[in-house]
């Protein structure tokens, strides 16, 4: 358990769970990511486990094998396209 952020890099590669106050994932998970706050996966990222935090953000191309779960008060959301659809 950590309070603060965890970043796993693109060529990274972890087995177990992660527990932190804020999670960066570009690499591989096999295991449970836990975060108090904000999880990142990015579009190099590949998840075997589940994915609980109060915000989760997912790029393009990422792959998550499992459950995804936000713990924080449903709530509005807002969501900016920055992909041009040209």
């Amino acid at each position: 358990d950590l309070n603060g952020t965890v970043t796993l890099t693109q060529k990274g590669y972890w087995k177990g769970k992660i527990k932190a106050g804020a999670v960066i994932i570009a690499g591989r998970v096999e295991g449970d990511v836990v975060s108090d706050g904000r999880i990142e996966i990015s579009s190099t990222a590949r998840i075997v486990g589940t994915v609980t935090g109060e915000a989760i953000a997912v790029a393009e191309g990422a792959v998550v094998e499992g459950t995804m779960q936000t713990t924080a008060a449903p709530g509005p959301t807002e969501f900016v396209e920055k992909r041009n659809n040209s």
